[in-house]
């Protein structure tokens, strides 16, 4: 298996560590959107994890649905108002599948990332489109690659340098396009906890196509949740895929 799971060490201080990530401020535009998408309909989240936009897309009445590999982040989101609303299945999002059909999926966070293969990836597409209905729309939340960044010769750059979380990259095989994501985390008065994993980066381009694959087509694409222009220039990109006409099947 290629994707990625959180431990438990890590699940525990998830929420504190990307606490700025559930200000309202960052959440509400996603929410709108993805409201607006579902259309009263149902909506599958791929990997949920503890609940940062599943349980406020549930309190706006979408009916929401979860996939989650790790069974500690599941644990963090059960503990948590509102949960018994949001039915989660353990499972891989490549593979795993969710009883009946809806009419949004989606993927946020860059966790597309953490499925590091390239035929994982097409496999996470393909699986949206085969819960979605016809007409429904699956949405990726995922950064841009930043390797222009980086300088010729060196292999690592900070990302994030604040006083309780450090974040290093180091690119480790640009054939496949895998990188490594180092963390060095301050919890519970001064206990530093330390994750790193693999991911795969994946460009624009190549997102399109294997929404090709999986019989989608691109709606739309922007540089983030309030709909922003995308340019070369962009960081990030929100991606809105649909399965219906112009996809080719």
């Amino acid at each position: 298996m290629s994707s990625i799971c959180w431990g438990r060490e890590i699940a525990e201080v998830y929420d504190r560590t990307y606490a700025a990530q559930s200000d309202r401020s960052v959440v509400e535009p996603m929410l709108d959107l993805l409201a607006d998408l579902a259309q009263g309909g149902q909506a599958l989240e791929f990997a949920v994890g503890t609940g940062r936009v599943a349980l406020p897309l549930s309190d706006r009445q979408v009916d929401v649905q979860g996939i989650e590999l790790s069974p500690h982040m599941v644990d963090q989101l059960l503990g948590k108002p509102g949960a018994d609303a949001v039915p989660v299945v353990i499972g891989d999002m490549t593979t795993t599948r969710v009883p009946g059909s809806f009419r949004l999926v989606y993927l946020v966070a860059n966790t597309i990332m953490n499925v590091t293969t390239q035929d994982d990836q097409v496999a996470v597409f393909a699986n949206a489109a085969a819960h979605l209905d016809r007409g429904g729309y699956f949405v990726l939340e995922v950064i841009v690659p930043q390797l222009r960044r980086v300088p010729r010769g060196e292999v690592a750059r900070v990302f994030v340098m604040d006083m309780d979380h450090v974040g290093i990259e180091t690119f480790d095989d640009t054939v496949e396009q895998v990188a490594s994501s180092h963390h060095w985390i301050m919890v519970d008065a001064g206990r530093m906890v330390h994750h790193s994993a693999p991911y795969r980066y994946v460009w624009p381009a190549e997102l399109d196509l294997m929404a090709r694959i999986a019989g989608l087509h691109r709606r739309d694409r922007w540089a983030g949740w309030s709909k922003e222009p995308f340019t070369s220039d962009s960081t990030s990109q929100v991606a809105v895929y649909q399965k219906g006409p112009g996809s080719g099947h």
